[in-house]
């Protein structure tokens, strides 16, 4: 089962590489992985898509919340946050279907970032199956390239992270 865990952070060096090890030493493993500056600069949010049931999940979401620059952990349920992924996509696009193309991007709200004599370059934002869905559609066009940005998400509503924020004592202690 897909889980999709946002981590709100001190923005410091080294705090992502403390996060992925924890994942690592725990022989977890991590679907998607993002990571940015929040409105405010002391602070990055992790984005880490795992798979795992639920008690799997909850061990996860314990270990996270014993490092000490973590600030909170939220999973982000499917129903009630919205998430986006961006990729890029590579095409052959010669003079025989390029119209073709175009309009099964237009479609999905694809943008063309950039043409060639023979490919096409397409950006797209959306859920996994928006982007699956294009893809199988372009496949057999002629599909060169793809990659694709980790998984980011919010939820719904009012509620925020930093509900789930919580001051411990040990910030900024050596704790070895």
């Amino acid at each position: 089962m897909r889980n999709v865990l946002s981590v709100f952070v001190r923005n410091q060096p080294g705090v992502l590489v403390r996060v992925a090890s924890m994942f690592s030493r725990r022989e977890f493993n991590i679907d998607s992985l993002s990571v940015g500056v929040t409105q405010s600069p002391e602070f990055s949010r992790i984005t880490v898509v795992v798979q795992g049931d639920e008690a799997l999940v909850d061990q996860m979401i314990k270990q996270l919340e014993k490092l000490p620059d973590v600030t909170a952990v939220q999973r982000l349920d499917a129903g009630a946050a919205v998430f986006r992924g961006m990729t890029m996509i590579k095409v052959r696009a010669d003079d025989k279907n390029r119209l073709d193309v175009l309009k099964m991007a237009e479609l999905f709200r694809a943008h063309v970032i950039d043409v060639q004599s023979t490919t096409l370059i397409f950006e797209i934002t959306g859920d996994d199956e928006k982007v699956t869905a294009f893809l199988q559609l372009l496949s057999p066009y002629g599909v060169l390239e793809v990659i694709r940005t980790g998984l980011i998400g919010l939820e719904r509503g009012e509620h925020t992270i930093y509900e789930h924020c919580e001051e411990r004592e040990y910030y900024g202690k050596n704790l070895l």
